[in-house]
C-alpha cells in the first residue's frame, strides 16, 4: 500500500455538537478489532461515551465490523469498549459533564506512529437547529469561494 495511514472520522458530530474541549485516548481492542479498524471498517453511528460507576470512561454503539480471517476468534462488532486516559483527565471531564450537562463524543479514530489505535474525544454540547442551520450557510459559502476561486 502506498497510504497506509488510518484515519476514520466522525462527521456527524462536529454538526450535531458545539465541541469546547478535545483529548486523545487510547482503545483497548482485541486482535481482529485492531486489524478491523486497520482497514477502516468502523462506524460511529450513535455512539457516545460515557463514565462508569468505578470512574472510568467507556465509548458505547462503536462498531467495529467483523474481521473476515479472524474465523472462531472474532468479536462482537457492537460492544462497550474503554477507553484510556491519565486519571487527572478523568475526573476534570468527569466534573465538567456533571456541572455543565455537556456530552462527550468521539472525533475520530486513528493509528498513531507506533501502531496504536486512538480516538479522539470532544466535550461538546448539543447545538439547537439554528445553530446547525448556521453551519450550513457557512459550509456552502465556503464551498462558492472554492469553486470561485477555481
Amino acid at each position: 500500500m502506498a497510504d497506509d495511514r488510518v484515519f476514520i472520522k466522525n462527521k456527524p458530530a462536529t454538526f450535531e455538537y458545539a465541541i469546547e474541549d478535545r483529548l486523545t485516548a487510547g482503545i483497548v481492542l482485541t486482535g481482529s478489532e485492531i486489524k478491523s479498524v486497520r482497514l477502516n471498517k468502523v462506524s460511529f453511528n450513535d455512539c457516545y461515551c460515557y463514565f462508569s460507576s468505578a470512574g472510568e470512561l467507556w465509548i458505547k454503539n462503536l462498531h467495529i465490523a467483523i474481521y473476515i480471517n479472524a474465523g472462531y476468534l472474532s468479536h462482537v462488532p457492537v460492544h462497550d469498549r474503554k477507553l484510556l486516559l491519565n486519571k487527572k483527565e478523568l475526573r476534570k471531564w468527569q466534573q465538567k459533564i456533571k456541572e455543565k450537562g455537556l456530552t462527550i463524543v468521539p472525533l475520530n479514530m486513528f493509528i498513531n506512529d507506533k501502531g496504536y489505535a486512538k480516538v479522539e474525544i470532544g466535550l461538546g454540547k448539543g447545538k439547537k437547529q439554528h445553530d446547525k442551520r448556521e453551519s450550513i450557510k457557512a459550509r456552502e459559502v465556503d464551498r462558492e469561494i472554492k469553486r470561485y476561486l477555481k
